[in-house]
């Protein structure tokens, strides 16, 4: 009997937490159901069929839960990345490998993608209207005083990589191109609080935005990804497909795209790296690029 004297110690100092907080049972489970949802997408996993066969269930299961959750950045920043990795590895490179063969299949992936892509910014763009509200508003405003917190950048991060990944799908939509700025600006208000945000992510961002944008420099957007190749520490294949792609493949520059490429492939991953999928998705379309360099040159 002596052991249970700590349980009920234990239940009752978790029943006055329940009555003190007035926060039924499901909502305390459901809130610890968003937080071992978020921690899953810094799982490490290398087996790309197995990320794609998992991921449909659990970014539905994401979404259901954050109905009730609204207020959990750390969930909504979850499932932004997951669908626009979804997006990106899944669906948006189906449609590359498909154009040769069946362009108008390869077209309706990259309506998919984009509509992808556009939740995953939506997910992002409301968590962030909880502390930014009327976001978009103050992002079309060059007059705005707009600045982020650091621990808003994992989210901003994600909201701007969709919403460039909806814009570069979606070049037939005068209405979604015209957000383009409002990307950027919000990317640029994301570098400006921690730059090196995901060892080089946040800066390759930056340099895709930079190539991608009407007047961009191409010298302020080679910077970008060279700065990302550098925070990476050589652990990041994306930082180098990124620069191949930014910057080598327009420039028709053929040997620069080949190098960049071979040094993506030659990125080994440590045990348990939490890279280990984005660099394999990564490595698998430096492949592919690679096979497919004399139809782009």
């Amino acid at each position: 009997m002596a052991s249970s004297v700590p349980f009920c110690r234990s239940a009752l100092i978790v029943l006055a937490a329940l009555v003190l907080s007035a926060c039924s049972p499901r909502q305390m489970v459901m809130h610890g159901l968003a937080d071992e949802l978020a921690s899953q997408g810094s799982a490490p996993e290398d087996d790309l069929d197995l990320a794609r066969e998992a991921s449909a269930y659990h970014l539905k299961l994401s979404e259901s839960v954050m109905r009730s959750q609204p207020d959990h950045a750390g969930l909504a920043t979850a499932v932004a990345a997951g669908f626009t990795q979804y997006a990106y590895a899944f669906v948006a490179f189906d449609a590359d490998r498909l154009d040769a063969t069946d362009a108008k299949a390869a077209q309706r992936l990259r309506e998919r993608a984009a509509r992808l892509y556009r939740r995953a910014r939506d997910h992002a763009l409301t968590a962030l209207d909880h502390t930014y509200p009327n976001l978009r508003r103050q992002l079309a405003d060059p007059a705005s005083p707009l600045r982020l917190k650091a621990a808003d950048v994992p989210l901003a991060y994600w909201a701007a990589a969709a919403w460039g990944g909806q814009i570069s799908l979606s070049k037939d939509d005068p209405d979604t191109v015209a957000d383009l700025p409002l990307a950027a600006r919000l990317a640029r208000l994301a570098w400006d609080a921690n730059p090196s945000f995901g060892d080089g992510d946040m800066a390759s961002l930056m340099g895709s935005f930079e190539a991608a944008r009407p007047g961009g420099s191409r010298a302020q957007a080679e910077k970008y990804f060279d700065d990302a190749i550098r925070l990476a520490h050589g652990t990041s294949a994306g930082a180098f497909v990124a620069k191949a792609e930014g910057i080598a493949l327009p420039a028709g520059d053929k040997a620069a795209f080949t190098d960049l490429l071979g040094q993506a492939l030659a990125v080994k991953d440590a045990p348990g790296s939490p890279k280990m999928l984005a660099n394999e998705v990564m490595r698998r379309r430096a492949r592919w690029l690679l096979d497919t360099a004399d139809d782009l040159f």
